[in-house]
């Protein structure tokens, strides 16, 4: 007898809640349409549904995409790195702990030895007609940045494929739920044939059909709640095993709509405003932003990295800062406005060499302009680099500090940690660094000003 699966997975939405309303009754109405039908339904999200940019996320930290998830009726969500490493330790601990659904993680826990009640490594569904589906999962191997938050995360394609292992003799289909990227998923589905299908997320990746490696279907959903995915499955009792996989892609934008829909962001947006409308401080005067220059914003921005963070010299791009800070008392939202992204504050150790190779590097013309989508920027442009304590003199010297730097001595940079990738500065990536958590940019902001305006 052929029995019927469908899984409905969602990845990447980053706290863009434009199709959420969308999204979360067309979820509800396949699941009371399936209700009553011999078919089984499972709704999973395979991580970054959260995203620290938007201010009802912030506000709540993430607990209000908590709340939207349990509203649409998930069964079972993974952690994205948005989830991962842009709260703190207490703050992921106590994420879930109203959760209405399974979270699974099988490469990740805390370092103190006590992980929280909600992580599981996998989990297993039962069907209406007693088919046990197992569900593994991992989530991107940022290890500096967890073990800095008081986590401990493995090699993540091992850790599923351990699990699949462990698994496998007690269930009779196994997927996986990925945070890891099409071409880890592509690399997992060669190690791990055992696997049904691969649930992509993390590289914004499109498959609107689904693509098949190593006969294990891989599947991407986009991003920013672009699609909603719906695998259809056929599974033989009898003969034991799948005879039928359909993936495709739901176009939210092609969803019907409702009147109040509209209104959805503004009201989580005006929502999370009444949480945070205490002054966080005043400001005496307006600070401007500009984008192809210094500024006031930049300006004391350097002056509050000098305040609170160790280094000799500092170098960020002016698009930082999306907004002017006006004058009067600043709110938390006001912070966020300007300051947006869910980036951190990073150290880098160079010799004099590296330095000034890097200084010159800035100076890309390719970069200013550039509207940079990821590595945590949330901005519209980069804008032009800015260099703080250092600088060409006339004979062409790197002087920081008023020096000229040698060029075997090291000297501490303070940046932002986008910059350690390799994408700008491929030498940064290997350099010795240190992360400046979980702070983001505004907390940097927010702590200097506290210290020199009164509240």
């Amino acid at each position: 007898m052929l029995e019927t699966i469908h899984i409905l997975h969602t990845n990447d939405v980053h706290s863009h809640f434009t199709y959420w309303p969308q999204t979360a009754r067309f979820l509800k109405a396949r699941r009371h349409d399936l209700a009553n039908s011999d078919e089984t339904l499972v709704v999973i999200d395979l991580g970054d549904h959260m995203d620290r940019s938007n201010f009802y996320t912030e506000a709540t930290l993430g607990k209000g995409n908590v709340e939207l998830l349990n509203d649409a009726q998930y069964d079972i969500v993974t952690i994205g790195n948005n989830e991962g490493i842009t709260l703190d330790h207490d703050d992921l601990r106590t994420l879930y702990n109203e959760a209405t659904f399974d979270v699974i993680v099988g490469n990740m826990t805390s370092k103190n030895g006590i992980d929280p009640k909600w992580l599981k490594r996998s989990t297993v569904r039962t069907t209406k007609q007693g088919t046990k589906i197992g569900f593994v999962s991992a989530t991107a191997d940022f290890r500096v940045f967890y073990d800095k938050l008081g986590w401990t995360t493995t090699e993540p394609r091992q850790a599923i494929i351990e699990e699949v292992k462990r698994l496998a003799p007690t269930v009779d289909i196994v997927l996986c739920m990925s945070h890891l990227g099409r071409y880890e998923d592509e690399l997992l589905a060669q190690e791990c044939p055992q696997l049904t299908a691969i649930f992509g997320a993390h590289t914004h990746h499109v498959f609107l059909h689904g693509e098949l490696h190593h006969d294990v279907l891989l599947t991407g959903g986009g991003k920013y709640g672009q699609y909603i995915g719906e695998l259809t499955l056929h599974y033989d009792a009898q003969q034991k095993r799948v005879t039928y996989r359909n993936e495709r892609l739901i176009d939210c934008s092609q969803l019907p709509t409702a009147q109040e829909d509209e209104q959805f962001e503004a009201m989580l947006t005006a929502k999370a405003q009444a949480m945070q409308q205490e002054p966080l401080f005043y400001l005496p005067t307006h600070l401007n932003k500009e984008w192809y220059h210094h500024s006031q914003l930049s300006r004391f921005f350097a002056n509050a990295l000098f305040a609170q963070v160790e280094g000799d010299c500092a170098m960020f791009h002016a698009g930082i800062f999306k907004d002017d800070l006006h004058r009067g008392a600043v709110t938390a939202y006001d912070l966020h406005r300007i300051l947006p992204h869910p980036i951190n504050v990073c150290v880098m150790e160079l010799n004099g060499a590296q330095l000034k190779e890097a200084y010159l590097q800035s100076f890309n013309e390719d970069w200013p302009r550039k509207e940079m989508k990821g590595l945590g920027f949330r901005g519209v442009v980069l804008g032009n680099m800015l260099h703080y304590n250092m600088r060409l003199n006339d004979q062409h010297e790197l002087e920081v500090n008023g020096q000229v730097v040698q060029a075997k001595k090291v000297y501490k940079l303070i940046t932002l940690d986008m910059y350690t990738f390799g994408f700008f500065f491929p030498s940064f990536k290997y350099a010795k660094k240190e992360y400046i958590l979980p702070y983001f940019l505004r907390d940097i902001f927010k702590h200097y000003a506290q210290k020199i305006f009164s509240t």
